[in-house]
């Protein structure tokens, strides 16, 4: 479902299909202490592993890999994973690089063009994801997009020895569809 890998462009990001030349990027990503706890990281970071990882990106057909670039170079990336044909479904996930990334409306736009492209490129009718409960900024920004709370998983991260829940949302094809023409 994901054989073409796009570049999809707004006005603040551009979203490439990620390759060995966003390795640096990644390995910054997967280094920072904030992105590590937002995202539930335990693992150590391995530059080698980023640079194998994003060298075959653009061989799954299952999953879109998409490096995020902004004005000053790479700052994320966007995640289409964990597809489920049978039901027109999939997982998305998003990272961006600390400070200098937050803020700026990167993600907002990112997930946009991402949601913009799989709902007219593909049939797919349901894209989900999970954000810990004290991720508040990026709650926000999912509802802002419309994405709708649809559950907890209660005690799904053990961070520095405390235990926090996961909420999981989703937006349909119809809700987005809906809402792109009454944005029109």
């Amino acid at each position: 479902m994901f054989d073409h890998k796009p570049t999809l462009t707004g006005e603040r990001v551009t979203l490439l299909p990620a390759g060995p030349e966003h390795t640096e990027g990644l390995y910054e990503l997967v280094s920072d202490s904030e992105v590590q706890r937002l995202t539930g990281s335990h693992g150590e970071p391995d530059a080698e592993v980023c640079r194998a990882w994003y060298a075959t990106r653009g061989e799954h057909a299952d999953r879109l890999d998409l490096a995020i670039i902004a004005d000053d170079g790479y700052v994320g990336e966007i995640v289409l994973n964990e597809l489920d044909e049978g039901n027109l479904a999939c997982n998305l996930r998003i990272a961006l690089i600390g400070p200098r990334a937050f803020g700026k409306g990167y993600g907002t736009e990112a997930i946009t063009l991402v949601l913009d492209h799989v709902f007219a490129a593909t049939p797919l009718h349901r894209v989900s994801l999970e954000v810990y409960a004290f991720n508040e900024r990026a709650r926000h920004v999912y509802k802002k997009i419309g994405f709708v709370e649809e559950g907890v998983h209660r005690d799904a991260l053990l961070w520095d020895g405390e235990w926090h829940d996961a909420v999981s949302m989703a937006v349909l094809r119809t809700e987005w569809l809906s809402r792109s023409e009454s944005l029109a």
